[in-house]
């Protein structure tokens, strides 16, 4: 079910990050989308959540209350549809990439992770660039650096887009891996943190373009950079 509120009290963009983290905390809300234009936030929710819970969760600053509080019923999604996006990007990285191998006589699994990489970043930055700014309100949320720092947020997007064309190129093999090997060992804890403790949250791994929720298959994700790259220094060293 999807709710939409009147929220007071925001004054800037930064506003609408706060209270769309602070909205997630609460039990039972699976999704948020909050507009400083309109002083509103919409509310997905597996189960009804009382306007009093809601209102807890927030920061004193703000204030929430009911726009004729009008419901609309929203099917739930299948555990493939919600992660359609990005295991169909998967499918056809993986797809393309051992195509490439047919050139070959025998498979080459060390030029295959590279060729897998190099897909990876250049997909993936690709969608966190086409709304940067959203892409960064969201990877604040759970980020361990970002949650500091919130123009590493900024800098992250542009550091996978520049290790996928180093893959591409195959720039200096061994220090484009550790940098990869560093780079993502960092992320996945903000996204291990978020995931044991149970949060609600948007997972930024597609930017702001694909409302993916935080889950085991952001895990994989890392945890699949973290093996090549770390297979690769091996092999290299």
């Amino acid at each position: 079910m999807v709710h939409k509120y009147q929220i007071t009290g925001m004054t800037c963009t930064s506003c609408e990050a706060k209270v769309k983290s602070d909205l997630l905390m609460t039990e039972n809300v699976t999704d948020v989308s909050v507009s400083k234009e309109d002083n509103s936030a919409t509310i997905t929710m597996s189960k009804h959540v009382a306007l009093s819970d809601l209102q807890k969760n927030l920061n004193p600053k703000y204030s929430i209350s009911a726009i004729n509080h009008s419901e609309i019923t929203e099917q739930a999604k299948s555990w493939f549809e919600t992660y359609k996006p990005i295991l169909l990007i998967f499918f056809y990285i993986g797809l393309v990439t051992l195509l490439i191998q047919l050139k070959n006589e025998s498979f080459r699994s060390m030029e295959w992770m590279r060729h897998f990489m190099v897909a990876f970043f250049l997909v993936f930055s690709f969608f966190k660039l086409l709304n940067l700014k959203g892409f960064v309100e969201s990877y604040v949320m759970y980020d361990v650096i970002a949650k500091r720092l919130p123009i590493w947020g900024y800098i992250y997007a542009f550091t996978e887009l520049g290790l996928g064309i180093a893959f591409l190129i195959d720039f200096n093999p061994l220090f484009t891996n550790v940098v990869t090997f560093i780079v993502m060992s960092v992320s996945i804890i903000g996204v291990l943190q978020s995931v044991l403790n149970k949060r609600k949250i948007q997972c930024a791994c597609l930017g702001a373009v694909f409302n993916l929720p935080m889950s085991q298959v952001t895990i994989i994700e890392d945890a699949i950079m973290i093996g090549m790259s770390g297979i690769m220094i091996l092999n290299l060293i």
